[in-house]
């Protein structure tokens, strides 16, 4: 059970986050010191530094949420389901309930908002590279658990997730040049994008002059 210690440092936590979202999304993120985080919760730099590194790790913090939480989508989607498949509809199906996971922490609009700044922040935008690799890294693990392969020794769960991967993050460049600043909005992308993975793939591109698919002019 949760004790009233925990739920108090929790409260701050999440005090301190909002506040660095507030700060980074009004004034800029390079423009933000930790001090101004810290005083706009009341609360000393100390303080701030005893739940995070510094203030990338505070500005990444929801995509960590947002990162398990389809991660474990990927873990409860049935067995017999293809790679892509289950990244597929862990993905889509995921968008359902990522609201909640957001707003346990901050407003939805805002983190959309801080999203991009990150995109938009080089230093921001490095980190979070830095990042999706080590957690494409960690879907590859996964996926080799779920088939029941070496990751070390068989190359697919790693050349799956890449693919997948590479796909999310294009989503994420496009969705963060647009003027939709809701979840609809990259949803509706990213299952635009998701439903081409498949013939992009492995369909022919060609067309006759017809204009029927798949034959050499």
């Amino acid at each position: 059970m949760e004790t009233l210690r925990e739920r108090k440092k929790q409260r701050t936590r999440e005090a301190l986050v909002r506040a660095a979202f507030e700060l980074f999304t009004t004034q800029g993120y390079e423009q933000t010191t930790v001090d101004e985080i810290a005083e706009a919760v009341d609360v000393s730099q100390r303080t701030f530094f005893r739940y995070f590194a510094g203030k990338e790790d505070a500005a990444l913090s929801v995509a960590r949420l947002t990162e398990e939480h389809f991660y474990q989508a990927v873990r409860a989607r049935p067995p017999q389901e293809p790679p892509l498949e289950a990244m597929r509809r862990a993905v889509l199906e995921g968008w359902d309930t990522i609201s909640e996971v957001i707003e346990s922490v901050v407003p939805l609009e805002l983190y959309l908002r801080m999203y991009r700044v990150m995109e938009s922040t080089p230093v921001l935008l490095a980190a979070h590279l830095r990042r999706s690799a080590d957690t494409e890294e960690h879907f590859a693990r996964l996926i080799a658990e779920r088939e029941g392969l070496d990751v070390e020794t068989d190359l697919r769960p790693r050349v799956a997730v890449a693919v997948f991967g590479g796909v999310m993050r294009m989503t994420e460049r496009q969705w963060s040049t647009r003027d939709e600043l809701n979840l609809e909005a990259i949803r509706e992308l990213t299952t635009a994008y998701l439903d081409q993975v498949g013939p992009a793939l492995s369909g022919s591109w060609r067309t006759d002059r017809e204009g029927g698919p798949g034959r050499r002019t």
